[in-house]
């Protein structure tokens, strides 16, 4: 299947960046992550389409976009907004699974290229309560296994999920990539997250990419911090 093409076959690869493209070009931490990148280099995860047709060479070597959409929106923005971000050759692009036609959208507008879609399954900073506030009277395991069938049913290639509950997904669902973001090491500050897992915990749970932010693009010494998280996935991963 084309999905083991993007099999994670290292620890670093295993970790994915969330890049703040705010700070980006102004001097904050996360500009040592691009050093000699390029203005294009690096990871994209803010949903807009802005690098379809650009680059080329060796910008184009470091162009590897993750996008994610933040929005809910009817299915025809959708679907185009899909095609184009395929066109842009992305990785992946994640899609809020709430329901079968957005996500049936989403395909179509994936055609046959080789972007992966990812369902978002329920935020990491969202607990019980925060879902009840919202209407949802189910614990987020449940809600979590709900989204993660629509997402299958669709056709996707994975899902986005917390380590709280990769383990009872991985038990299910056996070729269908999971990403859990929510990484946080053990000892250090959870921030504003609530389902949190240590980068070993979720690899143990059956995750094959873990999304990265602010322990790495927040931390005094960025590399260090990445060093750090990519031995504990390889210590993790035998």
């Amino acid at each position: 299947m084309a999905l083991k093409t993007f099999k994670p076959i290292t620890p670093g690869q295993r970790g994915l960046v969330l890049v703040d493209r705010s700070a980006l070009w102004k001097g904050g931490p996360v500009k040592s992550l691009t050093e000699g990148l390029g203005k294009s280099g690096g990871r994209n995860n803010h949903g807009r389409a802005t690098a379809r047709r650009r680059g080329g060479g060796h910008k184009r070597a470091y162009r590897v976009v993750d996008f994610k959409r933040r929005k809910f929106d009817i299915e025809a923005t959708v679907e185009r907004a899909t095609a184009a971000i395929a066109r842009t050759g992305a990785h992946f692009l994640t899609v809020h699974a709430t329901d079968r036609k957005t996500l049936d959208a989403a395909v179509r507008g994936r055609g046959d290229s080789g972007l992966k879609l990812l369902g978002v399954t329920v935020l990491t900073n969202l607990d019980r309560s925060d879902l009840s506030e919202q209407g949802i009277e189910m614990p987020p395991l449940a809600l979590v296994q709900e989204r993660a069938r629509l997402s299958q049913d669709a056709g996707f290639d994975g899902i986005v999920a917390s380590g709280k509950e990769a383990a009872a997904l991985r038990e299910r669902l056996r070729n269908f990539l999971i990403v859990t973001p929510g990484i946080r090491q053990a000892g250090t500050d959870v921030q504003d997250q609530t389902r949190v897992v240590t980068p070993s915990d979720a690899v143990e749970a059956g995750a094959d990419y873990l999304v990265i932010g602010r322990p790495i693009t927040r931390a005094a010494d960025p590399r260090a911090a990445a060093e750090a998280i990519a031995q504990e996935i390889a210590t993790a991963s035998g």
